[in-house]
Order: C-alpha cells, then structure tokens, then sequence
C-alpha cells in the first residue's frame, strides 16, 4: 500500500479527532512509529490494522470512516491539493463525473508508483450513471462515495448516490445528478493562489 494512502488515513484521524485518538489508534494498530511515510510502501494488513484500530477506539463501522475520509479529501484545508487535482475533471459535477476514469492516470502523472483503484464509469440514460471501483483490498467504495458527496457540494450539485451489491469483486456507487446548479457551490479559481 502507498504510504500516500496510509498518510492520508492518519492526518484524517489526528485532524478530525486528534493527535491524542491518533496515538491511541497508532498503538492499538501496533504500528510501531509515529506515523507513515507518504513515499515509502507498506503491507496492506498494516493499512487494515489502522483502520480496524480506529473503528475500534471510535466505535464506528469502517465504512463510515472511509466514506468520512472521502469527504475530509475534498473539505478539509490541509487538503485542498487534492480539491483542485479533482476539480480539474471539469466545470460541472457531471463534467467532473465524466473525468472520474481518468483519474488514476492523472494521479499517476505526480506519483508514478502510485496505483489507485480502477474506475469504470457506465452511462445509464438523463443524468444517472453506475461507477465501478475496483480495487485490491476492500473500502474504496466509501472513499469513493464520500469523495462524491463532497465534491457534489463542492460544485453546488444536487445528487443522490446508493451502494449497490458488489459486482464481480467491484464495488459500485449508483449516482443519479438531480441537479447541476442546486446551490452555488464553493469557490474555485483555476489560477489559484500561490503555495508557500
């Protein structure tokens, strides 16, 4: 697994819940250090000892804090690098819907060993798509469908989403766009401002 990953996982619980829950969860998980390292690679089980560590200590279902880390990915301040690589999919929800298989490859050209899951989008008539995520260990749905919700929000759309049954080892989210210009969406300008 991506340490990009394993970090994303442990800033999302030390911002939302504190370094205090975080060192709790790191403990428990027997991670052995302090954190993760973004450019190194760890086992998969580590990444799955951390997230069944914080639903313990928290007592939430996993899937609840994965599809909360989705939506911490696009709200949150410390990471809105990850807001503006999103929204580069387009200038509507359903311009940014239609960009969604491309964004492995977009990530990849920032982080060549960086593999995240597959996604495979399927039109299914005015506004209503089923997206596949395929990935090689379970959660990326959540992940998934709390990044959509935010982003909905984000662009001011008003959408329904459901989980549907696994399909063939993919995860699916059924997205159905209501409408484009619900509200009016948080503020983005492409030029952006300069990083420190």
């Amino acid at each position: 697994m991506h340490g990009l990953i394993n970090r994303s996982l442990q800033s999302f619980l030390r911002d939302t819940y504190g370094a205090a829950t975080w060192a709790d969860v790191a403990r428990e998980a027997r991670l052995g250090v302090d954190g993760f390292e973004p450019m190194l690679t760890y086992d998969p089980a580590l990444t799955e000892a951390v997230l069944a560590a914080a639903a313990r200590i928290l007592n939430r279902p996993p899937d609840s804090l994965l599809e909360d880390l989705g939506t911490y990915l696009v709200s949150h301040p410390n990471t809105e690098r990850v807001r503006r690589l999103l929204r580069f999919g387009g200038e509507s929800f359903d311009d940014f819907v239609h960009s969604l298989e491309d964004l492995p490859e977009r990530a990849r050209l920032a982080l060549p060993d960086l593999n995240l899951p597959a996604l495979d989008l399927v039109g299914c008539g005015e506004g209503r798509y089923r997206l596949s995520i395929t990935a090689p260990i379970c959660g990326a749905g959540p992940v998934m469908m709390g990044l959509l919700r935010a982003m909905a929000d984000d662009y001011g759309a008003l959408v329904l989403m459901d989980t549907l049954a696994n399909d063939g080892g993919a995860e699916v989210i059924q997205i159905q766009l209501l409408d484009q210009r619900h509200s009016s969406g948080r503020q983005f300008d492409l030029v952006g401002q300069a990083l420190p």
